[in-house]
């Protein structure tokens, strides 16, 4: 984030904690329940926020040199990328010519081709088929059974994928932020993934408040945070949402020049529809959510990944950063989702026809607002 967009954040800060205030909404939100179990609704859902639209998949480093390769399947279907030896990734369906088999299983890294292991088909890192031996397949040129391709779009250190053709993801004017952080520069270290009885937009809907913490946090992350502060910005569909630690109120009195927020805060974006990037001291956390591959509202597959500054190359560095990753799976995984799991269960039995998001909340007011005009839009 620019340094004169931090020194403003933090003068927001300093006037809601002077006031004893936060940032607000002019109405609460109602969001219909059904919003989490209906079937209909999930289906609008994926055909609305799922298709057509961009999806992110990381931070760069993820295919940080030629020949690095993974495989994605959190979202439906299998996905391979490969970052090529001029430099763009490149984005297939991992399927095989051939049958149809799956033609990678894993990442990895240094490919120089594909070789499926069903009959041998190879392909190379453009996805052309290498060899298409001419008497069992007479009709055939090779350009007729390369992969089928998926775009992707690398920009400000993020790599998103979307259907070949598709538009690239409008940031709505976060680019100039994000390239300040030199996301380009971090290194994937480790990815968690989740499956949990409740509906996607749960995920969601855990990062964009803090009126939680004193409670639900109370023995982990609570004393950390100043208590329902948030300073809210939308950007498009997107939104940034900032949360400052305690320690925050050590920069009253001293040079503005000096300000730096990312030691001193939380920093949330929703990049719509479903997924967040935080940022946390001096790392990076991205949250991935998707609903459930065979259908059920009720469920869904989040991922985390965790992007560190340098790599963890020695044994200090490593318990370093699985400490952290601890106490980001017992905040969220092990105090959030069990009662975002408890409300899933409790929708279905009538006590209400909507959620009620307080003006205190305009993040969540924000994302579910976005959510149904996209679904009205598209």
């Amino acid at each position: 984030m620019q340094h004169d967009r931090q020194v403003a954040i933090i003068e927001r800060i300093f006037a809601h904690l002077d006031a004893k205030t936060t940032d607000m909404c002019p109405a609460i939100g109602l969001n219909p329940v059904e919003a989490y179990f209906s079937d209909a609704w999930q289906a609008s859902e994926r055909r609305h926020l799922f298709g057509d639209r961009g999806q992110l998949l990381g931070l760069s480093g993820l295919l940080r040199h030629a020949g690095d390769y993974l495989v994605d399947d959190l979202g439906g279907g299998s996905r391979l990328l490969v970052r090529t030896p001029a430099g763009p990734i490149h984005g297939f369906h991992n399927v095989c010519r051939h049958r149809g088999a799956p033609l990678v299983q894993a990442g990895g890294e240094g490919a120089r081709a594909f070789t499926c292991r069903y009959h041998g088909w190879s392909y190379d890192l453009d996805g052309m088929p290498m060899k298409l031996h001419a008497a069992h397949y007479p009709p055939l040129a090779a350009h007729e059974r390369q992969l089928a391709a998926i775009g992707v779009d690398e920009a400000h250190g993020l790599v998103w994928v979307h259907r070949a053709g598709a538009a690239a993801t409008d940031l709505h004017g976060l680019e100039e932020e994000l390239d300040a952080y030199r996301l380009q520069d971090f290194f994937h270290y480790q990815s968690r993934r989740l499956q949990r009885r409740m509906n996607w937009k749960m995920v969601i809907d855990t990062f964009l408040e803090s009126a939680h913490f004193p409670f639900l946090h109370r023995d982990s992350i609570a004393s950390l945070f100043i208590h329902s502060l948030g300073i809210f910005d939308a950007f498009g569909d997107h939104c940034r949402m900032v949360y400052p630690r305690k320690t925050i109120d050590t920069l009253r009195g001293t040079d503005p020049r000096h300000w730096d927020l990312l030691r001193h805060s939380i920093i949330i974006y929703l990049l719509f529809p479903n997924t967040l990037l935080i940022w946390q001291l001096d790392h990076v956390e991205i949250w991935r959510t998707f609903p459930d591959p065979v259908g059920d509202p009720a469920q869904c597959v989040a991922e985390v990944s965790m992007y560190i500054p340098q790599q963890a190359d020695s044994d200090k560095a490593r318990a370093h950063w699985d400490a952290n990753m601890r106490m980001l799976i017992r905040a969220v995984d092990e105090e959030d989702f069990p009662v975002a799991e408890a409300v899933q269960r409790g929708l279905r039995s009538g006590a209400q026809p909507h959620l009620t998001f307080g003006c205190h909340e305009p993040g969540l007011i924000h994302f579910h607002q976005r959510l149904q005009r996209a679904m009205v839009e598209r």
